[in-house]
């Protein structure tokens, strides 16, 4: 098994990235790494860990996407950078995944134009993986790879979130949600609305419309929604996250009877700091592309880089595309 791992994507690159490419051939036995970027850089990265890593193999790319360019302008003007370089690297099987914590749209560009699309599928969806109060977690798709979506294209997104959880998170039956602003079937927009009977006439375990707060307390297992109103409920969840944790820490160190308190209540703070945190999940799969592409947070730390090669190689060892494509096969009828 190949990763193409984009070293200077993210903003701690490239530090971050060849950290957690080290912890990863630490504990992943069966996985090989191809390092893409600039050569000497990496080099000296990975010298400051000591030791050879033969699983660990060099490709060269001179040029680097910034976070900030226009994936268009910068996919036909930076053809040696890391990003396109790894998705060439699975267009000629040299690899069968990348990860990359760098531009979010040039790492789904560059996969349409290497590898296109999986039979079928119409469109690509960003799949968050959102950690629920029930002790498990919740598929929100699509996140940010497209603003504007037709009903069909949701439909796949159901369907592409359906085989993830079941094969990744081995959800028996996975319960689909449409988001939307109410339980019943007249609440919502016209695109929430088209949705509705095509899901209801499909063989998925479709439980109706999700309201805002299922996301989080474990109702559905999969909700499915455009990439513009899913982005903006993850950007909120992180911040929410993020400022619980940050008052908490501030409130409870103001005095010392709120430090006592906080001490005893140390591990449950603990609990729900590592619930929250989203280097524990790795990365968020680029699902309907033909071929396997996470995409890492940008202030992805090395374990978050490490957990999301862990994800790509259980995305590889479940044969999750194919999965896609025979229940693609399944439900065409629908969408004729």
């Amino acid at each position: 098994m190949q990763i193409a791992v984009d070293a200077m994507g993210g903003d701690h690159a490239p530090e971050a990235i060849v950290a957690g490419v080290i912890e990863a051939v630490k504990e992943l036995k069966d996985v090989g790494i191809i390092l893409v970027g600039k050569k000497e850089i990496i080099l000296e990265e990975i010298k400051k860990h000591k030791g050879q890593h033969a699983s660990i193999t060099l490709e060269n790319a001179s040029q680097v996407i910034d976070m900030d360019e226009f994936p268009a302008i910068a996919l036909r003007t930076k053809k040696d950078s890391s990003i396109l370089v790894c998705s060439k690297l699975v267009r000629e099987n040299r690899a069968q995944a990348i990860v990359s914590a760098g531009n979010t749209g040039a790492v789904m560009g560059a996969m349409l134009m290497n590898t296109g699309r999986l039979k079928g599928i119409l469109r690509p969806a960003i799949a968050a993986i959102i950690p629920n109060f029930s002790g498990g977690v919740t598929l929100l798709l699509d996140v940010g790879a497209n603003v504007d979506c037709k009903p069909a294209s949701l439909f796949q997104f159901a369907l592409m979130g359906h085989v993830y959880a079941s094969y990744i998170f081995g959800v028996n039956n996975p319960r689909i949600g449409i988001l939307s602003i109410g339980e019943e079937e007249s609440k919502g927009n016209e695109l929430t609305a088209s949705v509705f009977p095509l899901l209801k006439a499909s063989s998925l375990n479709f439980c109706g419309n999700a309201e805002g707060r299922d996301i989080v307390n474990g109702k559905f297992d999969v909700v499915v929604c455009d990439g513009f109103v899913g982005n903006v409920v993850l950007k909120f969840g992180e911040s929410l996250a993020e400022g619980i944790l940050s008052f908490l820490k501030k409130e409870l160190t103001s005095t010392f009877i709120l430090r006592l308190g906080a001490l005893l209540s140390m591990p449950a703070f603990k609990k729900f700091k590592k619930l929250v945190d989203y280097s524990e999940y790795g990365g968020a799969p680029l699902l309907g592309v033909n071929g396997v592409s996470i995409i890492c947070h940008g202030s992805s730390s090395s374990k978050a880089i490490k957990n999301g090669i862990r994800v790509a190689s259980e995305f590889i060892r479940h044969d999750v595309n194919r999965h896609i494509e025979e229940m693609m096969g399944k439900e065409v009828d629908i969408l004729e």
